[in-house]
């Protein structure tokens, strides 16, 4: 616990009314969206300006307590939960659009904006924010930002690194930085803001960024096509690609997933197909209904048992929504839910697909496993329970191999649900001993009191650490 002198000196900081020392307050912030993750900090912080995060910053590396910046929680791989107590910094007073420069195509807001608020602002302005992560209705700008987030229409536009223009950040000594800015181009020095994004609060804490923003496209047509084979299905994803063609969305899902969605949202999925795939087009009339056109034949040349387009823009949200329910519904059938997070190139799902199903008939396991399939990025899903011992080490051993097998077929660990406390055992899959100690390094120099965010991407043996 912190001494009552330090809990004055924050007081100080923030006011009274922004410390939260209470069990219950503590309890509530430790853990978030990823199960068998918890351990409680000291303190509950909510500060009112980048100032009071730099002061906090200041007594924090002073006193050597731990800070563990939080967005809404929704975080999936344990990256936001506090695993060596001290400090949780929650932004609900810094979560303000500063500015939606129409002229320069941006907005600059605060970590603690809404995803699908900013989203909202700018659509009304004719523009469009892309990052769309399934959490979007109340995940935040700052958590998207630390984790990388990617979302549906990542295939056409990208992740939100592709959207961080700049950034205001305190670093782990208390000093302020700014990088980037409202530029198309800048290549003075290192490129600092995009080291910034994706290092899941382990570098600095982020109190501002300039996003950039795109036009909203003029219209965008929604279409389902159902396989009675993974195999036609992947095929079919790798066809649309090498046709020069990129839809906004092109997602996968197989048939454990499209049956428990139907069950929970009965929009009528095909509950007998092998898989699905939800696809769509943006851009100019003529050309969305071209690529549409072209798109349908694409997939009844592959043998889709059928393919429909959405008839209207409710029947399209509903199928969108759906796709977004996924991780939802499959929580309904036991009281623990592992969403895990490999990304391979898009030539090898099937494949990927393909041992997932192997390995969940070995481990005798129920996998549901869907996806972002235009870019390789699946979501093999475990409902399971946590309180059975025997099944969750079957879980973790399931879990490797997966891992194991999406680095073999030249993939990742994870494609945007980071690395945290969940992947770090598994981290040097993908980067190896140099790899890693390369970038211990820039932390080491960064933050040498290791007070951002510890237990973090190099903790080798947090994965099933439960504290209380």
């Amino acid at each position: 616990m912190l001494e009552q002198s330090v809990i004055n000196k924050l007081i100080e900081i923030v006011g009274e009314s922004n410390v939260e020392t209470s069990t219950t307050e503590r309890v509530s912030y430790s853990y978030d969206a990823t199960p068998n993750f918890q351990a409680l900090p000291d303190a509950i912080l909510a500060p009112q300006s980048t100032e009071e995060i730099a002061n906090i910053i200041k007594l924090c590396n002073e006193e050597k307590i731990p800070i563990v910046p939080r967005g809404s929680g929704t975080n999936l791989s344990a990256g936001t939960t506090p695993l060596a107590g001290g400090i949780v910094i929650l932004f609900k007073h810094m979560n303000r659009i500063l500015e939606i420069d129409e002229e320069n195509l941006t907005a600059t807001v605060q970590p603690g904006v809404i995803t699908l608020d900013l989203c909202n602002a700018v659509e009304e302005k004719g523009l469009l924010y892309p990052p769309d992560p399934s959490s979007m209705k109340i995940s935040t700008i700052g958590g998207n930002i630390n984790e990388n987030s990617g979302g549906l229409r990542g295939l056409k536009y990208g992740v939100t690194r592709d959207y961080v223009l700049g950034l205001e950040v305190v670093l782990p000594n208390g000093d302020i930085i700014r990088t980037g800015g409202k530029l198309a181009k800048d290549v003075a020095g290192y490129d600092l803001t995009r080291l910034l994004v994706g290092s899941e609060g382990t570098l600095g804490i982020i109190t501002e960024a300039i996003l950039k923003l795109v036009p909203l496209p003029e219209t965008k047509k929604t279409m389902l096509a159902t396989y009675q084979s993974m195999d036609d299905a992947a095929m079919t994803v790798s066809a649309i690609i090498s046709q020069k063609m990129t839809p906004t969305t092109l997602e996968f899902m197989d048939q454990p997933t499209i049956e428990v969605i139907e069950a929970y949202a009965k929009i009528g999925l095909p509950t007998d197909a092998k898989a699905v795939l939800l696809i769509e087009q943006d851009g100019m009339v003529e050309v969305v209904d071209r690529d549409i056109k072209r798109i349908t034949e694409i997939c009844k040349a592959h043998h889709a048992v059928t393919v429909e387009v959405a008839k209207d823009e409710m029947e399209a949200e509903q199928l969108r929504s759906a796709r977004r329910a996924a991780l939802s519904t499959i929580a309904r059938l036991k009281p623990t839910t592992i969403l895990e997070d490999a990304t391979v190139p898009r030539s090898q799902i099937a494949p990927m697909v393909k041992a997932i199903n192997e390995i969940a008939e070995k481990y005798s396991l129920k996998i549901c496993t869907f996806g972002h399939a235009g870019d390789g990025n699946l979501h093999p899903t475990v409902p399971t329970d946590a309180r059975d011992r025997e099944e969750m080490d079957r879980v973790e051993k399931a879990f490797e191999e997966i891992f194991q097998k999406a680095v073999e077929l030249g993939g990742t660990i994870t494609g945007e649900h980071g690395v945290g406390a969940m992947k770090a055992p598994y981290l040097e899959m993908k980067l190896g001993k140099e790899g890693i100690e390369a970038m211990r390094a820039i932390k080491q120099s960064l933050d040498p009191n290791n007070i951002m965010n510890p237990l973090k991407m190099f903790a080798k043996d947090t994965r099933k650490r439960v504290v209380l």
